[in-house]
């Protein structure tokens, strides 16, 4: 089977989706060959559109469409910078009127390209109350509108001969200029991308090719006809944008945030690259050169947009400021890239519920809940009420469920914060109802690990539980302790649990007790065992771009690590042969040693065996070793044979340095530990540098 190499390619054509806009307002070959140029603005470039609006879709319905109000408002606020940058040019061309001007911001755009803000606007919330009949159903409904726009757009010299038809397409008129609209436009592109439709490498080149050319045959046809009012929409560019989708989607691995910003200003920003243009090229006399000559012309708009758009998004990455000893970076896209890869592996109807306890697994839990709230996660774990208050506090919405105990005498702050209680008992079941506040509960399930959870076979007692008063058990779950081992006799007991937990939900049922949501797969859950019909799958470990160890996993997935962890070298000294470095003469040097001391100990929550198990740190992409006995705040390091160490020189003790990387699980287990705990121990007086972009 052919295969392509794997790089972000949705976000990579969006660049030479922006050129293509850019070449269909400045005709690039228009003064060299009349037929290509034709090509290039009338077919080629009728791509970019559709496919902005596809990659909406399909990032929309990797979310569940669950972030569509957010992405909504996010559309809608740059629609009003856009029309506020035009905002002279409107009132220079005197386009204000009161009836067009309404036209304008509902449904035309406020300046000739702004038309895809208002079509984006209106087809996102069409596109997702279509899609709560499911996509067969939409699917059509959507292809429907599609080609009632089409009858006003290529195909209207058609249709304006039926006077009936052209009655109903005048009055669709009155209220815009032209059907590629939200209405008719957006919604079929916007469900395309959402269906993700993908096929062979060869099947998906071969279909695009042929649609390529029967898009370029129907529009020549149409134009020699003079049939299109506008040309924005043809019978084969679905069919040819369905096929170039489903070959970039073949492609597309990992993303390029900065690129993605990037081509939505050049999309905003070069109309008035090209009045700038014009407008140089009129006061220097140079219009010959810089406008009639078309390709020069597509060219120095292309260079202007592209510029300025990266002038606004490119900021250097957040860097270490001097003072910094040691500090995590976290990377902020790897996160949400682990949520989508994670969510995509659950069943249909089941819902990521990201585990925030021990500060995130120190990565930082109220950025890393915000982060992860923006992309649609609305269910969130906890390990005590302190945790759980602390994210309402900082606005983060949705279900919140405590893992852990909380005392009965806590009750009202439960009711108070909306917190979602695990019942661990039926005694602590009993104490909170009797504590009259009504709570939401989850009832804990003991199928094996014997640790929280009424016991999975205690029927009578889990069905008093459901109608104890004050409580509202809004779901049911249970923990797998042995579910992360290939071991034969570990994966008989994980069924053996899995088997255990099920019975108890189908007696429920049978009894006429509705379970509520269902949950029993944790991070080792999703990466070892099929997909289940389940509400929530709680990932821990595996959302922040680890594995527990480095034992192998039934799926490998494309997780990308989230949390580095650096510090600096505050000096460097030459140790001669026979002297000793460290407590307790640990070290002792067998020849001309270069050492360096670096700025993170055992006080920040590194292990103090760290320097006793081969663990070594990266600096300026060399191995340095890690020597003598790890300090409360310093750690020794011998870099002799590394050039140019000097003190503020930055070491990797867990990520990427220059190539090279170090696996938060190698460092765990030559500690003897897991990740875990290795990250859930981080010191709270290390910095924090967010990476969002």
């Amino acid at each position: 089977m052919t295969r392509l190499k794997q790089f972000p390619a949705i976000d990579y054509f969006r660049l030479i989706a922006s050129v293509f806009v850019i070449a269909i307002h400045t005709g690039p070959l228009s003064s060299y060959w009349n037929a290509g140029n034709f090509w290039i603005t009338r077919v080629l470039g009728r791509l970019a559109v559709p496919f902005f609006f596809m990659t909406t879709g399909y990032f929309l319905a990797q979310k569940q469409w669950r972030n569509g109000k957010s992405l909504w408002k996010k559309f809608l606020i740059l629609y009003v910078i856009s029309s506020l940058i035009y905002l002279p040019c409107n009132l220079y061309l005197g386009n204000f009127h009161s009836a067009s001007t309404l036209q304008a911001i509902f449904f035309d755009g406020t300046f000739y390209h702004l038309w895809y803000f208002p079509a984006v606007l209106l087809g996102i919330p069409l596109s997702i109350q279509l899609s709560k009949l499911g996509l067969r159903a939409a699917l059509p409904i959507a292809a429907v509108l599609y080609l009632i726009g089409l009858g006003g757009d290529s195909y209207w010299g058609g249709t304006s001969q039926t006077s009936s038809l052209t009655c109903f397409y005048h009055v669709l008129f009155n209220f815009f200029t032209y059907t590629r609209n939200g209405l008719f436009f957006a919604p079929l592109f916007l469900l395309l991308g959402a269906w993700g439709w993908s096929r062979s490498v060869r099947w998906s080149s071969a279909g695009f090719l042929v649609c390529l050319l029967g898009m370029t045959c129907e529009a020549s046809f149409l134009h020699t006809l003079g049939y299109p009012r506008h040309d924005s929409m043809y019978l084969f560019l679905p069919l040819c944008m369905l096929c170039l989708f489903s070959l970039l989607l073949r492609a597309n691995s990992g993303e390029q945030v900065r690129i993605r910003k990037a081509t939505v200003w050049i999309y905003i920003l070069h109309p008035g690259c090209i009045l700038l243009i014009r407008a140089v090229a009129k006061y220097w006399n140079l219009q010959s050169l810089m406008v009639e000559n078309s390709l020069l012309y597509f060219f120095l708009t292309c260079a202007l947009s592209f510029l300025l758009s990266f002038l606004i998004i490119l900021r250097p990455w957040p860097a270490p400021c001097p003072t910094q000893r040691a500090w995590k970076e976290i990377n902020l896209p790897a996160l949400c890239h682990n949520a989508f890869v994670l969510q995509a592996q659950l069943h249909p109807q089941c819902q990521l519920m990201a585990v925030l306890k021990a500060d995130a697994y120190g990565h930082g839990m109220v950025p890393i809940a915000r982060a992860l709230q923006k992309s649609g996660i609305q269910a969130f774990a906890v390990a005590c009420l302190k945790e759980a208050i602390a994210l309402r506090k900082a606005g983060i919405r949705g279900t919140i469920l405590i893992l852990g105990y909380t005392p009965a005498s806590q009750a009202r702050e439960l009711a108070r914060w909306k917190i979602t209680q695990s019942l661990v008992d039926e005694s602590h079941a009993l104490l909170l109802s009797a504590q009259k506040h009504k709570i939401h509960v989850h009832l804990a399930l003991d199928t094996g690990m014997h640790r929280l959870g009424v016991p999975a076979e205690a029927y009578e007692a889990i069905s008093r539980i459901y109608t104890l008063p004050n409580l509202q058990v809004d779901g049911i779950f249970t923990h797998l302790c042995a579910v992360e081992s290939k071991k034969t006799d570990h994966i008989v007991y994980t069924q053996k649990q899995i088997d255990a937990f099920f019975c108890t939900i189908e007696k429920l049922r049978t009894n006429g007790i509705h379970p509520g949501k269902i949950h029993f797969q944790a991070s080792y859950g999703i990466l070892n065992l099929p997909a289940y019909p389940t509400q929530y799958a709680r990932a821990g470990i595996a959302l922040y771009g680890i594995y527990s160890n480095s034992e192998p996993v039934q799926k490998k997935l494309d997780l990308w690590p989230v949390l580095s962890l650096k510090a600096r070298i505050s000096t460097v000294r030459t140790l001669n042969p026979g002297e000793f470095a460290g407590y307790g003469c640990e070290f002792q040097a067998q020849a001309p040693t270069t050492l360096a001391v670096a700025t993170i100990g055992y006080a920040d929550g590194l292990p103090r065996n760290f320097s006793k198990t081969g663990n070594y740190v990266l600096l300026h992409g060399q191995r340095a070793n890690v020597i003598g006995q790890l300090c409360m705040d310093q750690m020794l390091l011998d870099v002799t044979g590394i050039n140019q160490v000097v003190p503020g020189d930055i070491i990797t003790i867990v990520g990427r340095d220059a190539g090279r990387m170090i696996c938060a699980e190698t460092v765990a287990e030559k500690c003897g530990t897991i990740t875990n705990e290795l990250f859930s121990r981080l010191g709270n007086r290390l910095d924090t540098v967010w990476i969002s972009q």
